[in-house]
């Protein structure tokens, strides 16, 4: 369907730097680079990390449908990631290998699949490059080197820590999370395994590999492997430039990963690497937030399966995803059973409403009212989403638009009493906004149905095969549902399923 401009607003996008919202001027309209944190390929994203990933996707998608020509920069992290509030300088993603008993890569490739499956059962754009920490490490060790150059890095017998004292001299660190340096410094801890740097604040840049550590690259300072913030910037660059456009991460990101990414650009560059710093505000489960000690923790499978048990059902993936759509990316998003349902049934209405508009046609009769208050609500949608991307606010509006279409669906006509082209523009618009913007898909309840058929049958027929020891099919039966996606659960109740 050909784009229909309803509205020449300006988009505006609230900036944590200056904590406040910001006409979008891209650095070299009508080019937008983009860059978000990807996720760090050790486990299975967790429902947290997927809603900031369907944000980042809502701002693709809606700055593509406004005619802006951008690149999306969306990292996997496939090395380093210090855990730096464990006491520990570390690698997750080899001690991980070392409690799956496996090489580092089998973790990256593992997680890596798992990662792409939720993000394409979710419906999110793939990015336009997804640059890996490891395939950039030279690119890592050449900015290092610059740094150190520049005087705001030192080299221990651990590792390259950046000065963050001796650049705060010259540069406020602390200005995008507002936080006062003397507290910061006051108020961190020492942690085991870097007593050779100079400052608390300080961190590593390059960390020197131990022999028993598996990744490793060569450098000037000896074997090594990246710290976690050195990643981001170094893949920023590459593909965005010294500076670009808008940097997207989790709140919790902002006052270390983030502050330790301009740190780092500005002390190799001398130039702030970003215009715009957008973060998503963090996902609670009936009103706490998640957390494994908690036992609120979901991963999306079980979200989509029902099988944890603060759920009394399973939802399919595109009502979860409007549900994370229904709360503005900078709010609390919470989630229970009744915001759940409630989502299920506000999607099976705005696609019911879409179906339903299809079947409308004009009646010849113009109602001035009713004319305007159709152009009323499309501009009142396109103004939500230009004001911070306020999804929640223009689902409200296309839930007005809903009650106008039922109202028309309910007449033994079927007919409005609005222009044909101001249908048009509501037919264009319900069509933009659902599928292109919001990333929704209709779903096929019967499919789902089919499905279940399907996988009852397959499950008797593997059960059939195991009671007469023909365990050569039964596994064959398993590991190729597993190679589609689907995973069969053996328990003394039965066998289920579940698609990852």
């Amino acid at each position: 369907m050909e784009q229909v401009l309803f509205h020449q607003n300006t988009l505006y996008v609230y900036n944590t730097t200056s904590r406040q919202k910001e006409r979008f001027e891209p650095l070299h309209a009508p080019f937008v680079g983009m860059y978000a944190c990807g996720p760090t390929v050790y486990s299975e994203p967790h429902l947290g990390n997927c809603r900031s990933f369907v944000m980042y996707d809502l701002m693709f998608r809606y700055m593509l449908h406004l005619g802006y020509k951008v690149r999306y920069v969306r990292n996997i992290t496939d090395a380093g990631h210090v855990e730096s509030t464990s006491g520990e300088t570390g690698d997750r993603i080899s001690k991980q290998a070392k409690i799956e008993q496996v090489e580092p890569m089998e973790i990256v490739q593992k997680y890596s699949v798992k990662f792409h499956r939720i993000m394409d059962t979710l419906n999110c754009l793939p990015p336009s490059i997804e640059p890996t920490a490891t395939g950039h490490i030279v690119e890592q060790i050449e900015m290092t080197k610059k740094i150190m150059e520049n005087g705001f890095a030192y080299e221990t017998d651990d590792a390259i820590y950046f000065d963050v004292e001796k650049f705060s001299a010259n540069y406020p660190y602390t200005k995008l999370s507002g936080r006062n340096l003397d507290d910061l410094l006051n108020n961190t801890r020492e942690l085991g395994g870097q007593e050779s740097k100079k400052g608390r604040l300080d961190f590593a840049l390059m960390i020197k590999a131990k022999p028993e550590h598996i990744m490793r690259w060569p450098s000037p300072w000896g074997d090594v492997y990246p710290g976690w913030h050195i990643e981001c910037s170094a893949m920023s660059e590459k593909y965005l430039g010294k500076t670009f456009d808008i940097h997207c991460g989790g709140m919790d990101l902002i006052p270390t990963h983030h502050t330790n990414e301009i740190a780092q650009c500005v002390a190799c560059n001398h130039v702030d690497p970003v215009k715009y710093w957008l973060h998503p505000n963090m996902l609670t489960v009936n009103g706490q937030k998640m957390s494994k000690s908690l036992g609120n923790s979901f991963l999306p499978a079980e979200l989509f399966d029902g099988s944890h048990p603060l759920l009394d059902q399973g939802y399919s993936p595109m009502t979860v995803r409007f549900s994370m759509l229904q709360a503005h990316y900078r709010s609390t998003l919470d989630f229970s059973n009744d915001a759940l349902k409630a989502a299920e049934k506000g999607y099976k209405r705005l696609m019911n409403a879409k179906s339903a508009l299809d079947q409308i046609t004009i009646s010849g009769t113009i109602n001035n009212e009713e004319e305007a208050n159709v152009n009323k609500l499309l501009l009142a949608t396109y103004d939500a989403m230009n004001n911070d991307f306020n999804s929640a606010q223009a689902i409200a509006e296309l839930n007005e638009a809903a009650s106008m279409i039922n109202t028309w669906n309910s007449l033994q006509n079927k007919k409005a009493n609005i222009q044909e082209h101001t249908l048009l523009r509501l037919k264009t618009l319900l069509h933009h906004f659902l599928f292109d913007i919001f990333g929704l898909l209709e779903e096929s309840e019967n499919n789902n149905e089919k499905l279940n058929g399907v996988m009852e049958l397959v499950i008797d027929i593997r059960k059939d095969a195991r009671g007469k020891k023909d365990f050569a099919t039964s596994d064959k039966i398993r590991d190729a549902l597993q190679g589609v996606g689907i995973q069969l659960k053996d328990s003394k109740d039965g066998t289920s399923w579940q698609a990852e």
